[in-house]
């Protein structure tokens, strides 16, 4: 994939998501503080999951002070079935602390901030500066990873290395929208195994580079 080509990509996958729902911290945009809870709760967990224990949980608590003030087991039993509830209930109320005490209740807006956060990694930050900010920043999760790999637009290892890549290479411009526009377009079409290749609006760009199967 020529790097002049990610300009045409953008705009096919713009209209091509429209036809799926979005990413389900979409969802929760009313605070920096739901945005960021959403996200801990979605680590490793799918997004109906993820929906559900954040529905039950924010009719419950939906600031730092009314979460800290929550027992445990009343967060675990709100989140659960979430993958690792029981350590992500702990993250939270470490979190809350932590805002509490250093951030004046406020979530902070510094990716540097949040990744001081008890739990908090660079894709959590970066998610929570893009969409509870609006700031520049680029979450890359398993799909921005698998897709911006597969495509031929990087050739990195992990998820630290492609964010560190795609800051050098992608647009600006686009910083913010990358995510949604990955993720939604991974978890729909573009899979981790056997993707629907023959439907790919954005296939004359793609390397297909690991794809030995397609559909």
């Amino acid at each position: 994939m020529h790097s002049n080509d990610i300009h045409d990509v953008v705009r096919i996958l713009k209209k091509e998501i429209r036809r799926w729902p979005v990413p389900v911290l979409g969802n929760y945009l009313e605070s920096p503080f739901t945005v960021l809870i959403a996200c801990i709760l979605s680590l490793r967990t799918q997004d109906k999951t993820t929906n559900a224990a954040s529905e039950r949980l924010f009719a419950i608590a939906s600031t730092p002070e009314t979460m800290l003030a929550t027992p445990a087991k009343v967060i675990e039993k709100a989140i659960y079935p979430v993958s690792f509830y029981r350590v992500k209930t702990k993250s939270i109320r470490a979190i809350c602390e932590e805002l509490l005490t250093q951030f004046g209740g406020k979530v902070p807006s510094r990716l540097e901030d949040l990744l001081e956060l008890p739990g908090v990694g660079r894709k959590t930050a970066n998610i929570v500066v893009t969409l509870a900010f609006q700031k520049p920043g680029i979450a890359v999760d398993t799909h921005v990873h698998r897709i911006s790999n597969r495509l031929g637009y990087v050739r990195t290892k992990n998820a630290d290395d492609t964010e560190m890549a795609l800051r050098k290479k992608l647009p600006p411009r686009y910083w913010v929208t990358f995510n949604d526009l990955l993720v939604t377009y991974g978890q729909n079409l573009c899979k981790p195994i056997s993707p629907f290749c023959s439907r790919c609006k954005i296939a004359q760009h793609c390397k297909r580079v690991g794809v030995t199967v397609s559909r």
